[in-house]
């Protein structure tokens, strides 16, 4: 509880019915927009995999999954997912994907040990997508183009809604601005990371963070990103380490930072190997995702995942997630929104 934000004289611009439209409508409009602008085809994603494989993601590495046993398996261990970092690169190989196409699909996933709060949920719903490159593509110049192109489609999402709801007013940027994680401490020596995220949002409206995962100078992590998915380790043109990052951006109505997504460039087989060995996590080449990988049996890829209620969030000016989605919250929390204004699903 003492992390739920309580904006002042909160008037939610929408009612539930209109809520719920706007909903369909921003989730139709964007992913239509993500899938041209991206040349990417929707697939069928699974809500669990098999516990073992090295095909769900770790995330921070400390997060547990949701795990069942499965009867005709021999109560063989299935693991909901966290996300489908790994597996979209799996299913690019399978469907033969040709360069420069991909892949998105609708990801619902289970995290039981995240903190609630006005952004956090026990269910996370996000459009995860991959998409195929060429060994030339793996640099910080291509990666900023996807980021930008996505962006593109986060503003035009914005247009519309805003076109159909005449009481929400716009206030994303632009444009969006790049900093590298290491460059952003220097800036802000004195802060955490997420004030330093704060800081530069509030400046700029709309930031994409490179380079998360690494150590940086000061010999602690921006923050966690487990290491057989993202390349955060190899150096790019400009010297520093790191072909991922997060999208975030200002949003006035909590006053504070938002990220709506995290991608990158994909490890190949080098910054695999670095990376767990970075890591003390070796003994992961030996499962299935990571002999497909160390063997050349998948492709080159970059993906991320964008958040579907959290982008419905911030574009319809809710005061928090659970005006959007169905979750389970403390007693305390529903008491404390309910006295706000805030209608919890």
């Amino acid at each position: 509880m003492s992390k739920l934000i309580k904006p002042i004289d909160y008037e939610p611009l929408l009612d539930g019915r209109q809520t719920e439209q706007g909903i369909k409508l921003i989730k139709n409009f964007f992913q239509q927009n993500l899938s041209t602008e991206l040349r990417l085809s929707r697939v069928t994603a699974p809500l669990f995999v098999l516990k073992g494989l090295g095909v769900n993601d770790d995330l921070n590495g400390v997060e547990r999954p949701v795990a069942f046993p499965i009867k005709d398996l021999a109560d063989s261990q299935a693991e909901v997912v966290h996300s489908l970092a790994k597996w979209k690169r799996l299913t690019l190989a399978e469907y033969h994907i040709d360069e420069g196409y991909g892949i998105y699909a609708d990801m619902n996933a289970i995290r039981a040990d995240e903190e609630l709060d006005n952004l956090h949920s026990l269910y996370v719903d996000q459009w995860d997508w991959e998409a195929v490159i060429s060994s030339g593509q793996r640099t910080l110049a291509h990666l900023q183009n996807v980021v930008e192109r996505i962006y593109a489609a986060i503003l035009r999402t914005e247009f519309l809604t805003c076109e159909t709801y005449l009481r929400v007013k716009p206030f994303l940027p632009e444009r969006i601005h790049f900093i590298h994680s290491e460059a952003l401490l220097r800036r802000y020596p004195g802060l955490t990371p997420k004030e330093r995220e704060d800081a530069i949002c509030r400046e700029y409206g709309a930031v994409f963070v490179i380079g998360i995962g690494g150590k940086l100078s000061n010999g602690e992590k921006h923050d966690g990103r487990a290491p057989d998915y993202d390349d955060w380790s190899t150096v790019a043109e400009n010297g520093l380490a790191g072909l991922n990052g997060d999208i975030l951006i200002w949003y006035p109505l909590l006053g504070r930072s938002v990220e709506l997504s995290s991608m990158g460039i994909r490890v190949d087989k080098e910054s695999l190997l670095r990376q767990l060995k970075l890591e003390g996590e070796e003994d992961r080449e030996q499962l299935y995702f990571h002999r497909q990988l160390l063997s050349g049996r998948l492709p080159l890829s970059i993906g991320g995942g964008i958040g579907q209620s959290r982008l419905c969030m911030v574009l319809l000016h809710k005061a928090h997630i659970g005006e959007i989605q169905a979750s389970i919250w403390p007693d305390a929390m529903r008491s404390a929104c309910r006295e706000m204004g805030i209608r919890l699903i």
